[in-house]
């Protein structure tokens, strides 16, 4: 219960003094804290002042000037005040509305801890910047969302704010709460990579949502026409379909249409859509309407859809978690997979945890099927997993990451050598710390085992034949399918949250956008 008479309800309180008394205020308190059991701590803030930014140049300017923060009971705080009233004044609230009454200012503990931290160990690096927390949500140039990253450890740690480019350093903008109600300052800390830092998913605008919105639509088509039978026929149907909606985008008529030509099972199935399929297919239509010829030259391969898809294609069984579709020369095995998540929400500031439903798909082969493959010169080598084949394994299970570890085999030299091995630059002559490069093996240590580790079960296999194509795929040989399914499917689906989490390798993250259709 709410202490009413203040006598044991402890509370930080702010009291005001004249500019350059501070000090002598403190020792007033910290003799009076000696014999008064009611007043159990005084802080004075030991950065007065910060660096304001305003219209590119910088500035000091006074911001805790005569300012001491006290944790007491109020009782204990105004019987202070009483003796000491000329050195100091206590701070009260501003009244809201007529007829109600004066209320000390009160800081809550969690704000004061926070605030403490800040300034004993940032204050004196970060800038106080002039516009509006909000503003630094996107980049000015490109209008693309700012990543949005969590702090992880050290003083800083919970704090949650946007990575920023300012000229050629990279800063984390965040907010810091003012000593009024509601008051915020907006900061910036230089070099953000000294920072412990997760990235959160931004729920409303994140850059892979927008990256690969006619991925989705493509794969959507894709793998609604598998399920029907297409097979072979696929990519003939995708373009005709687009062509027809690009001329006229009804998908009703598409549906009547379809039906009366005799695709009984398709038209049925698109009229299952939801409206934020058909949303998604018709946002491709208008793209491709003002960029003909685009899904033709962009999706000229209909092997197997990329590993992880928003959607399954085949309807699974109630109760099931996984299905199976034939495809010629292969079986493409379909599986659920819960992918958990911290995202962010920016227009109502509110983090959560959520877990979303993708559909994992990977390969499944009897080993003589894969048993050469082509490097990049169309010269024919032995596969790394085929070179175990005297083991007795004899089957194979891949998953499609075509261009990602295409843009990865293209890498050489010193290039590969930093990208894989993760070297350190030593800039200790400077004056400053050694730091981690973006490499896999600082960042993605899931798949610097894959492609460094020889007793790694997957293997990443370049042109590998599936059919009348060929796809770079994460493969794995083995006697034990169902092992061998569930060993690539979690090795994959670790390679994509941890390339995703990182606030680094974000190059990389473009070419994920091929392998996993983030929603």
């Amino acid at each position: 219960m709410p202490d009413k008479l203040n006598h044991v309800d402890y509370r930080w309180y702010i009291v005001r003094t004249r500019p350059r008394q501070e000090r002598k205020l403190t020792e007033l308190l910290e003799q009076y804290k000696a014999k008064s059991v009611n007043i159990l701590e005084v802080y004075t803030p030991t950065h007065t002042t910060v660096n304001i930014r305003h219209e590119g140049s910088e500035r000091q300017a006074p911001l805790f000037v005569g300012t001491v923060f006290v944790l007491a009971t109020q009782k204990a705080l105004t019987d202070f005040m009483e003796e000491h009233s000329l050195n100091g004044i206590l701070q009260y609230e501003r009244k809201n509305g007529k007829g109600e009454k004066t209320r000390l200012r009160v800081i809550p503990e969690e704000q004061m801890r926070a605030f403490r931290d800040y300034n004993e160990n940032y204050a004196d690096r970060v800038i106080v910047l002039e516009r509006p927390y909000t503003d630094y949500a996107f980049n000015a140039k490109s209008d693309e969302p700012n990543e949005i990253v969590r702090v992880i450890d050290g003083p800083l740690a919970g704090r949650k704010g946007y990575i920023c480019r300012f000229r050629r350093d990279k800063r984390l903008v965040f907010r810091v709460c003012g000593m009024e109600p509601g008051s915020y300052l907006t900061v910036s800390y230089p070099n953000a990579w000294d920072l412990h830092v997760v990235r959160l998913h931004n729920a409303e605008g994140d850059r892979l949502s927008a990256g690969t919105e006619k991925g989705r639509a493509v794969d959507l088509l894709t793998g609604i026409l598998q399920a029907c039978g297409y097979s072979g026929q696929t990519l003939p149907m995708l373009y005709e379909i687009t062509d027809r909606l690009s001329v006229k985008p009804s998908l009703v008529a598409l549906c009547q249409d379809l039906y009366k030509k005799g695709d009984t099972a398709l038209s049925q199935r698109l009229t299952q859509m939801s409206g934020k399929e058909a949303e998604l297919i018709l946002n491709l239509i208008r793209y491709e309407r003002d960029n003909p010829g685009y899904v033709k030259a962009n999706w000229n391969k209909a092997s197997l859809r990329p590993f992880l898809t928003p959607t399954s294609g085949i309807e699974m069984e109630e109760g099931k978690d996984e299905a199976e579709l034939p495809h010629t020369g292969f079986t493409e095995i379909i599986r659920k997979v819960g992918i958990t998540e911290e995202v962010y929400y920016p227009s109502k500031e509110q983090e959560e945890t959520v877990t979303t439903t993708y559909y994992a798909h990977i390969g499944k082969a009897p080993l003589s099927c894969g048993e050469r493959a082509v490097n990049e010169n169309g010269h024919s080598h032995p596969s790394p997993l085929m070179e175990r084949a005297g083991e007795g394994l004899n089957f194979i299970f891949f998953a499609n990451w075509d261009t990602f570890l295409h843009e990865y085999f293209l890498t050489a030299g010193k290039a590969h050598e930093k990208l894989v091995g993760g070297t350190v630059q030593d800039e200790k002559e400077d004056g400053k710390k050694a730091k981690l490069i973006e490499s896999f093996r600082n960042y993605a240590p899931t798949l610097y085992r894959v492609l460094t580790d020889s007793s790694s079960p997957v293997k990443p296999i370049p042109d590998f034949t599936i059919g009348k194509t060929t796809l770079n795929v994460m493969a794995i040989t083995t006697t034990d399918q169902e092992k061998g399914k569930n060993e690539l499917i979690k090795t994959c689906t670790d390679i994509c949250k941890e390339i995703n989490n990182t606030t680094h390798l974000a190059v990389w993250r473009r070419y994920l956008r091929t392998v996993w259709l983030h929603e």
